[in-house]
């Protein structure tokens, strides 16, 4: 799937902005929505495979350490620092000064990651101890996990590098391969639970070799691209290159500013497994039905638009405020509050009905859905704040400023750490529903994180507007939200129908749901006078 290099994109010119953002941010959408659809597919057949059982929380655990620091190293601290120093460096030395980062940047990054990947494997136990305190009480389920990890942690170098590639391509407008990419993740796992879990003892097994095959297929999918570019890397090990060293400089900070969301839902791990068996399963069920819009669209609109405010910033030199740049804020901002609004109230009100459509075969029980749809509400609370902090922080990272996200990341952390007990515990005592203060607590966190971003770009002029125009905009949102509960409230077949029916009338009547919920929503929004057109570009302000 190489792409060629066009003389547009050698002289240094932003790919990514002449294809338009919207047309951008579609595509990454569409390659996210494909990911995103299988992962349902994939979690529907793990939780008819392994449930919300001891192995399984088990398995989650060991999966959600490498990917959470591949969050950190790919997705998240890395890709922010990276970007807007290869955007500096292709608009103001070239081709062959971008060849000398790439290199450079490959050799320190894959030398630290098979560094901390080897530690990683010979101190499982003691990593699993840490990330899964309450497993102690339990040794089968801890030297389980242990084992896991060994397994899954390769995992962590693979994708890294492969976030890396993609962080490239998406420099130089290249989203299509990097957004297709996550596929193989959910197909390998889908594969080695149909194929290679039968032939194994233990099924979560399987799944483990599943993660580190995945790691392996989606870096070697990065390959024909990066030849098409003329960028393939030629490691060296070289931290002394001002460009390595501004991104090492940029990096530290930004590792605990960008993925304060991701720290969190790690702590919710962690507590978690201090809780009654399948409360780890119960919050990672969740969690996914609620990254589904935020991958989608948010980090779609987040992947598009950090290139293209990068070079904005890199262009306009003599000033902090550039028109283009304050108007793709607005742009991303817009876009993202259509579609959280809406999606949040959608997962609140299909909670249960979603659960049961996806989850509830095989080993995942009706008390295991009524479980997760409690921490599903908790987390669809937060998110619209998860979706509005992937292009707030953008707004940050494009103008190399680390320490304000930063800054507002540990108030975030340090609200969620005050907040879990204060939710868990009454919430364990009333109800049994502990992992659910957990999960409200990690969205009241976003919420202020959100919050915190907004406010500091206000601040410095780079979010501006009439608010007359915002509460318009807000008030048709709020009225088409409403009618489209009204529509499903209607169309909603009763609790006791969704547990009887076939997996097919369920997934059926799910479909039918949400196109009736996204219509009604969207012709009231034409009704009130919203059109395609504007939301295609952002509008440069005089």
């Amino acid at each position: 799937m190489a792409e060629q290099l066009d003389t547009e994109t050698i002289a240094g010119k932003p790919a990514g902005e002449a294809k338009g953002l919207l047309h951008s941010s579609a595509l990454v959408g569409s390659g996210t929505m494909v990911s995103r659809v299988l992962g349902l597919v994939r979690d529907v057949v793990l939780a008819n495979l392994v449930g919300a059982t001891s192995n399984a929380d088990a398995f989650f655990v060991a999966f959600k350490i490498p990917n959470f620091l591949r969050r950190l190293f790919a997705e998240g601290a890395f890709a922010q620092a990276f970007i807007p120093v290869l955007t500096e460096t292709r608009e103001q030395g070239g081709l062959e000064a971008v060849r000398a980062l790439v290199d450079r940047v490959t050799g320190v990054l894959g030398g630290v990651l098979i560094l901390l990947t080897t530690l990683t494997i010979l101190a499982a136990p003691l990593v699993a101890l840490v990330f899964a305190p309450g497993f102690a009480s339990d040794v089968n389920k801890l030297s389980l996990t242990a084992d896991l990890i060994r397994i899954t942690f390769p995992y962590l170098f693979l994708i890294s590098m492969t976030g890396f590639a993609g962080g490239i391509l998406n420099a130089y407008g290249r989203f299509g391969v990097p957004a297709f990419t996550p596929v193989l993740l959910n197909i390998s796992l889908i594969a080695a639970a149909i194929f290679l879990a039968p032939a194994v003892q233990e099924p979560v097994y399987a799944l483990a070799f599943g993660v580190m095959m995945a790691g392996l297929l989606q870096l070697l999918f990065q390959i024909p691209s990066l030849y098409g570019l003329n960028l393939l890397p030629r490691p060296r090990w070289d931290t002394k290159h001002p460009g390595v060293k501004r991104i090492l400089t940029l990096m530290i900070p930004a590792l605990f500013g960008v993925s304060v969301s991701q720290i969190n839902l790690l702590l919710d791990t962690v507590l978690a497994s201090l809780l009654p068996a399948g409360s780890v399963s119960w919050l990672y069920y969740s969690d996914r039905l609620t990254e589904l819009p935020l991958g989608i669209f948010a980090i779609a609109v987040a992947t598009v638009i950090l290139p293209n405010l990068s070079s904005q910033q890199a262009r306009a030199k003599a000033t902090d405020k550039d028109p283009a740049f304050v108007a793709t804020l607005h742009w991303a901002l817009g876009l993202i509050v259509l579609v959280a609004l809406p999606a949040t109230a959608a997962l609140i009100l299909l909670a249960k009905p979603i659960l049961t459509t996806l989850f509830q075969y095989g080993a995942f029980s009706p008390e295991d859905v009524d479980k997760a749809a409690w921490s599903l509400r908790a987390y669809a609370l937060g998110l619209t704040a998860f979706m509005l902090i992937k292009v707030l922080a953008p707004g940050y990272y494009a103008r190399q400023d680390m320490k304000t996200p930063v800054r507002i990341g540990i108030i975030a952390m340090v609200s969620n750490m005050v907040m879990n007990p204060l939710f868990i515990f009454p919430l364990m005592w009333a109800f049994d529903l502990g992992h659910v203060g957990l999960a409200l607590a990690t969205s009241l966190a976003a919420w202020l994180n959100a919050g915190l971003l907004y406010r500091g770009l206000r601040h410095e002029g780079l979010l501006l507007g009439s608010a007359s125009v915002r509460l318009s905009r807000s008030t048709h949102i709020l009225i088409a939200i409403v009618v489209m509960l009204g529509v499903l409230w209607l169309c909603l077949p009763d609790a006791s129908w969704w547990l009887d029916a076939v997996a097919l009338h369920r997934g059926l009547a799910m479909a039918a749901l949400v196109m009736a919920g996204g219509l009604a929503y969207g012709a009231v929004l034409w009704c009130l006078g919203l059109r395609l057109r504007d939301l295609q570009s952002p509008a440069v302000p005089q």
